[in-house]
């Protein structure tokens, strides 16, 4: 007699891709949303921009660690030995998108720029990181330029809500 219970189906794995998108325009938008909210009272000197840059780093590091474990036990399928850190590791996009600001505002910090003002920088940075990783996205998937640009802008546009939202809220 044939077995009528099916095998359960493997754990979707996220496509790279999807990964840098999803973890790119998170870490982005994080990115704008903590460098607003940590120079909302006018800290501008050295040392805050190193606090700054380490706050933004942990942040994305706790971030990154609870969506992967929300990944992980969300997927209500046995797993394997080792699931858990591949789950975790996959978050790595996550993490990388917030470097650039991270090394923008340590760099601040360190006096390598002026401290004072380094906020518009690191929101240019994000916005073109999100325009950049739309635009990118888009072409991956075959899309007219049209189309492409059309999404960059469209996610350029969630860093200019949070620089508008940052600014009328100060």
């Amino acid at each position: 007699m044939a077995d009528t219970q099916a095998a359960a189906p493997p754990a979707r794995r996220h496509d790279t891709r999807e990964a840098v998108l999803f973890g790119g325009v998170y870490g982005s938008v994080l990115a704008c949303s903590m460098v607003a909210a940590l120079t909302q009272y006018g800290h501008t000197s050295r040392d805050s921009r190193r606090y700054d840059a380490a706050w933004l780093l942990v942040t994305a590091l706790a971030s990154a660690l609870a969506h992967g474990y929300a990944h992980y036990i969300a997927e209500r399928t046995p797993h394997r030995r080792g699931d858990a850190l591949r789950t975790l590791a996959d978050e790595w996009p996550l993490v990388a998108a917030v470097v650039p600001t991270v090394v923008l505002l340590a760099g601040a910090g360190w006096g390598w720029w002026p401290a004072n003002g380094v906020e518009y920088a690191a929101f240019a940075l994000n916005i073109s990181l999100l325009f950049t990783l739309g635009l990118v996205t888009a072409r991956w998937s075959h899309r007219p330029w049209l189309t492409a640009v059309t999404i960059g802008a469209v996610d350029a546009m969630l860093g200019v809500v949070v620089v508008v939202a940052n600014a009328v809220i100060k």
